[in-house]
C-alpha cells in the first residue's frame, strides 16, 4: 500500500501556467502517468495548458469548478508567496481532501490564518515550503526527483527537503525501497506534523520500517518521540532510523527557514537526538548513512 497518494489520486495544479508549475507538472505527467488533470487560473478559465511534449490540460477559473468537472481529490500549489495562502484557502473551501503546497516564503501571519481555517475543515495540507509527496511507480506530487525512488517497504517523513531525497536515495541503495516519502516542510506553521504521518505509517501494513528526519527548532521531534513511546506501550512500533539537520547551528541562527532556529535554549539538536533515541529511533551519524543505519535498526 502507500499513504496519502496512489495511482488513483487526481491532481489539480494551482499555478500551472507559471514557469515552476509548468516544469513540475511535466515531470509529474512523465512519472508513471501521475494523474495531473487540470490547472487553476482565475483569468484563464476555459483555456488549455500545453506542455513541452504536447501534453494538454484544461484550465479552470476556480478550484471548485475544477473539482466539479474532474473529480479531483488533490491539489498542488505552485503559486508565488504573496498569493499562496489565498490559493490554499480556496482549495480548503472547495473541500479538496489533500492539498500540497510547495511554495517557499509564505508570511507566517498568512499561514496562521490558513491554519485556523484548516483546523475547521476536512482537508489535509502538506507544507508549505515542502518537496511534496511521492509514492513510487504511482504518483508524484511536488519537486522530488522520481528517478531515485524504488517501490519497497520504507516510509520516509522529513522536515528537510534535500534530506528527503537523501533518505530515499540511501534506502534505494540498500535495496529496501519506499512505500511513500512525505516532505512536511520546515516552516513554523504548517498543515501536517510528524505525528500525523507517523500514525499513517504505523497503520500501513506494507510500511515495515520508517525514516524520520528532523531539524533544529521547535518541538516537533520531541512530540513525535513521545507519541512513538506511547504507541509502543500499546504494542505498535516499527524499526526506525533518524537524523537531525543543523547539529552545529549556534543559538539564534536561522538555518534556511524560520522553522529551523534555536531560541531561548530550546530546539537544539542534542535534545532532539536524545528524545528520538529514547523512543527507540536509531539516529544516524550522517545523512549518507541513513540507509545502513536503518538496516541495523531492522536487524536489531
Amino acid at each position: 500500500m502507500s499513504i496519502l497518494v496512489d495511482k488513483n489520486t487526481k491532481v489539480l495544479v494551482q499555478g500551472l501556467t507559471g514557469k515552476t508549475g509548468t516544469f513540475h507538472t511535466e515531470q509529474a505527467l512523465a512519472y508513471h502517468g501521475t494523474k495531473m488533470i487540470g490547472g487553476i487560473h482565475p483569468k484563464k478559465g476555459g483555456e488549455t495548458w500545453t506542455g513541452a511534449k504536447g501534453e494538454s490540460l484544461p484550465i479552470f477559473a476556480t478550484v471548485a469548478e475544477g473539482k466539479e468537472k474532474t473529480g479531483a481529490n488533490a491539489s498542488v500549489v505552485y503559486v508565488p508567496p504573496a498569493g499562496a495562502a489565498e490559493a490554499i484557502l480556496e482549495a480548503i473551501e472547495a473541500e479538496i481532501p489533500l492539498i500540497i503546497c510547495i511554495t517557499e516564503g509564505i508570511p507566517v501571519m498568512d499561514m496562521i490564518r490558513v491554519k485556523a481555517r484548516l483546523d475547521r475543515s476536512t482537508s489535509r495540507l502538506i507544507g508549505p515550503n515542502c518537496p511534496g509527496v511521492l509514492t513510487p511507480n504511482e504518483c508524484k506530487i511536488g519537486i522530488m526527483p522520481g528517478n531515485i525512488f524504488r517501490k519497497g517497504s520504507v516510509g520516509v517523513v522529513s522536515r528537510s527537503g534535500t534530506l528527503t531525497y537523501e533518505a530515499v536515495f540511501q534506502t534505494t541503495n540498500v535495496g529496501l525501497g519506499q512505500t511513500t516519502a512525505v516532505g512536511i516542510g520546515g516552516d513554523p506553521v504548517k498543515g501536517t506534523e510528524f505525528i500525523d504521518v507517523l500514525e499513517m505509517f504505523l497503520a500501513d501494513e506494507e510500511t515495515k520500517s520508517i525514516i524520520m528526519i528532523g531539524e533544529i527548532g521547535g518541538s516537533a521531534e520531541e512530540d513525535a518521540a513521545q507519541f512513538l513511546k506511547d504507541e509502543a506501550k500499546r504494542g505498535r512500533s516499527k524499526p526506525m532510523a533518524g537524523f537531525i539537520a543543523g547539529r552545529t547551528a549556534p543559538a539564534g541562527r536561522t538555518m534556511g527557514h524560520a522553522g529551523a532556529v534555536i531560541s531561548g535554549g530550546k530546539g537544539g539538536a542534542e535534545d532532539k537526538i536524545a528524545a528520538m533515541e529514547s523512543a527507540g529511533i536509531r539516529v544516524s551519524p550522517s545523512p549518507a548513512r541513513l540507509g545502513t543505519t536503518l538496516v541495523e535498526a531492522i536487524k536489531g
